[in-house]
């Protein structure tokens, strides 16, 4: 009785294993900024032209290592050379051969690199996930305005503290641990962010964050709610980040080589009527364990005997934060 199939069977068997493996296989999808912001898929829109960034960092290079250039996995002619004529009697005996098994393979390559560079074109075709909705600027008022009830303020000051915030919670998000952090934070938002670090722990995975780099810090304006004052920032960063599997010690997302360009929006609040300098209490004090001097600007730690201080301070706390918009370079 005549078999039926034969390499047809095979070259049907070998296409199910090349789409399986090509559409079939998810990869672990982690975030590593503090928040879990930042990820494997750029989002949002970038901002107005009269705020974008210098040449050095430009946004519109970030998908120029995806381009489509005419000699990657193109076919040449040359392709084909291995159809040859003299083959004939390889395939008229009726088996498979080696020119059978030839040809299976190179129609298992030719699926996978369709398949391939066809996801490449719905990925770049595809629109970016959006970020965020930034505070409309018809909703603030003018820090000019925010001046007249606090004379005292000091922008240059307080865009250096957040800065440098921001730093210090890239590092602690790193460590998995942002207890030193609680005194800058409203006890809503700390608890969400401790909550997100419990489930890293989990998961047994560590956010890495390296090269950290803030590149602007811009106040856009204040309002008033609940006797609390408000204001809007925004802060552009540029930072290296990833997923470490903390068993096999491998990156399950993002990317060490690759910087990643983020705008976020930060609400920081405060009692409203605080005058900086003069009723504000965010200074210098001594740990109440230890009796040691201790700079609540610059850590919540003592560097002696190791306590967390929590102080009922009136000084700016962060509220929330959006994520507004992510560029991979």
């Amino acid at each position: 009785m005549k078999r039926s199939g034969g390499p047809f069977k095979y070259f049907l068997l070998l296409t199910m294993i090349f789409l399986i493996l090509c559409l079939g296989f998810r990869p672990i999808r982690a975030k590593a900024d503090f928040g879990d912001f930042s990820g494997d898929t750029d989002f949002g829109d970038s901002w107005d032209s009269g705020d974008s960034w210098d040449s050095g960092d430009s946004w519109d290079s970030w998908d120029s290592g995806d381009s489509w250039d005419s000699d990657d996995d193109s076919w040449d002619s040359d392709y084909s050379s291995g159809y040859s004529s003299s083959n004939d009697d390889d395939s008229s005996g009726g088996g498979f051969g080696t020119f059978g098994m030839s040809v299976l393979i190179a129609l298992g390559i030719i699926i996978w690199v369709m398949t391939r560079d066809g996801m490449k074109k719905m990925k770049k075709s595809a629109p970016k996930p959006g970020g965020a909705a930034r505070t409309p600027q018809s909703a603030l008022k003018s820090m000019e305005e925010f001046k007249t009830l606090d004379p005292g303020y000091d922008e240059a000051a307080l865009r250096e503290h957040l800065s440098n915030l921001y730093v210090q919670m890239q590092e602690c998000w790193h460590n998995k641990n942002i207890e030193s952090l609680k005194p800058y934070f409203t006890d809503a938002f700390y608890n969400q962010s401790e909550h997100q670090l419990v489930q890293k722990r989990k998961q047994g995975q560590t956010p890495c964050t390296e090269r950290v780099a803030v590149l602007e810090v811009n106040i856009r304006g204040f309002r008033q709610d609940s006797g609390m004052d408000h204001l809007i920032v925004t802060v552009r960063s540029r930072l290296v980040a990833y997923t470490l599997d903390d068993l096999s010690g491998k990156v399950i997302s993002g990317d060490r080589n690759r910087e990643k360009f983020m705008e976020y929006e930060w609400d920081i609040c405060r009692k409203s009527g605080v005058i900086t300098g003069k009723t504000d209490k965010l200074q210098s004090l001594s740990c109440p364990h230890c009796g040691a001097p201790v700079n609540i600007n610059q850590t919540a730690k003592c560097p002696y005997c190791g306590s967390i201080i929590t102080v009922n301070n009136e000084d700016w706390a962060l509220n929330n934060i959006k994520g507004i918009s992510q560029r991979t370079s």
